[in-house]
């Protein structure tokens, strides 16, 4: 007897429908998987024998062959074991083929037929639905994440045997309802904590507002990482998509079973490999670039992250997503994050400061400032200087009033403006579309004009500091790009 069960791998971003066929017959006992499975597939089989006996159900004693189909797709995880057990069961007339149809089912076994939670979820989900299945079972701690994929039924359960019960109907496991998302709200803000440094906040608001990217230079502890940590409380709630959107990468990460509802913000460390950055391995999984998906990219002193790494940004910069190509076939994840990034002006880190001397030479101070590349720094649309903050402003009585929830407001404002004409942020504007919208007076123009010839700015650098003025009127809650708002984008330039 033959029997069918649809299942789901993830493949890169998306998943493809897996049929999962069992055969059994007649000989000596036997249990083989083919249908290029990958290692984690292959030990299943001891798994599921040992979760079916477990489950006080019956492990044929026949010759009992899998076929994973397409035979020419590559398998790989561990939730493959519940389909496989399910096939089994079915095949051996313990289950009704019938109750099997447009049913999906994911979920890793354990040695007593507990489901334990999988990686990539909603690729699944998304594959079942797209593939007129009308329900899928699951382990239900990933049952959350997969009630974000609407039209379809989501059963959340926790052992096999639950499984066998509702299929034959005498225990039936209800669906799982749609999870209501709630943004965190935060009360007091980590930029209220910050002295001085009165330039650099505003520009942290016009960059969380236009969603652009920045680079803090200045001496040590002057504040430039309290300042990019600062950020992500600033920026305004993730919407719906943008909340699917990030969920899924994180899932198919493996970095967690829940949905996200903050901005991510990701540090890695300047050791992180290549591939941790940006993703890959012989296994392709999203690196860090991905993970930080409609949230914060932070690369503190970025001058000391390999080379490789920080002109493999360039790309995914431009594109806001990042392919990677492998002998086994490319894959493409989004990459739309904030690049905020940190850097001291010379080795020793105090060339130009007031208070302490630089001993750095003039040939160790132009390697240093050259492991940034042109094209990298072009890509960034606001250079910072940071000082250092004066002791009594330290530990004046007379402390700054907290503004942040008033500049968050502002933000948040100003990005539902963009949002209702553009439907994105500015910063990824087209040059074409800024065009459009940039209502530049015939003084701001000018001014853009001579500063660009002054300044020998690149196209690019031209049409970045336009995104950066045009986030300014916004804030400013007007329509036309004043002279004023060109000669703040301006000075956030030079470097």
């Amino acid at each position: 007897m033959i029997s069918r069960v649809l299942t789901a791998v993830s493949v890169g971003f998306d998943g493809e429908l897996v049929t999962v066929e069992c055969d059994t017959t007649k000989g000596l006992p036997a249990f083989n998987i083919v249908g290029l499975a990958d290692k984690a597939v292959g030990e299943s089989r001891e798994r599921v024998r040992a979760a079916i006996s477990n489950s006080e159900l019956t492990f044929p004693a026949k010759r009992i062959t899998i076929n994973l189909a397409p035979a020419n797709l590559a398998k790989e995880g561990s939730h493959l074991d519940l389909p496989i057990a399910i096939s089994i069961l079915a095949a051996s007339g313990q289950l009704r083929q019938q109750s099997l149809e447009k049913v999906l089912f994911a979920g890793e076994l354990s040695l007593n037929g507990e489901l334990r939670p999988i990686n990539g979820v909603i690729s699944l989900t998304e594959c079942a639905r797209r593939n007129g299945c009308e329900t899928i079972i699951l382990p239900r701690k990933n049952a959350e994440q997969a009630t974000l994929i609407s039209g379809i039924n989501v059963v959340g359960a926790t052992t096999l045997t639950e499984v066998i019960l509702h299929l034959i109907g005498e225990k039936l496991i209800q669906p799982i309802p749609k999870t209501v998302v709630e943004n965190n709200t935060i009360s007091t803000l980590l930029i209220d904590d910050i002295r001085g440094q009165e330039s650099a906040k505003r520009a942290l608001i016009i960059a969380a507002a236009g969603h652009h990217n920045l680079l803090f230079t200045g001496p040590p502890g002057a504040g430039k990482t309290m300042l990019a940590k600062s950020l992500p409380e600033l920026l305004p709630p993730l919407a719906e998509n943008e909340i699917f959107e990030t969920t899924k990468i994180y899932s198919l990460a493996g970095e967690t079973d829940k949905i996200i509802t903050d901005r991510p913000f990701r540090a890695p460390h300047h050791t992180a490999s290549f591939v941790a950055l940006i993703g890959g391995g012989s296994k392709v999984k999203p690196g860090e670039i991905s993970l930080a998906h409609n949230g914060v990219l932070f690369l503190d002193e970025i001058p000391e992250f390999p080379r490789t790494s920080l002109e493999a940004l360039r790309q995914p910069l431009e594109d806001r997503t990042i392919s990677i190509s492998r002998a086994s076939g490319k894959t493409t994840y989004p990459a739309h994050f904030m690049l905020v990034a940190t850097q001291n002006p010379c080795p020793c880190g105090y060339l130009g400061d007031d208070k302490q001397a630089c001993i750095c030479s003039q040939v160790s101070i132009a390697n240093y400032q050259k492991r940034l590349s042109g094209p990298l720094l072009d890509r960034i649309d606001m250079i910072i200087p940071v000082a250092r903050v004066e002791r009594e402003k330290l530990f004046t009585k007379t402390a700054d009033k907290p503004h942040g929830q008033e500049w968050l407001k502002q933000i948040v404002t100003a990005r539902n403006l963009q949002i209702k004409r553009q439907k994105r942020p500015n910063s990824a504007l087209t040059n074409k579309q800024l065009e459009k919208i940039a209502n530049l007076d015939t003084p701001a123009k000018a001014l853009l004009d001579t500063a660009s010839d002054k300044l020998n700015l690149s196209a690019r650098s031209y049409f970045k500091t336009l995104r950066v003025a045009r986030t300014i009127a916004d804030l400013a809650g007007h329509d036309n790009i004043t002279t004023a708002d060109v000669a703040e984008a301006l000075q956030y330039r030079q470097n």
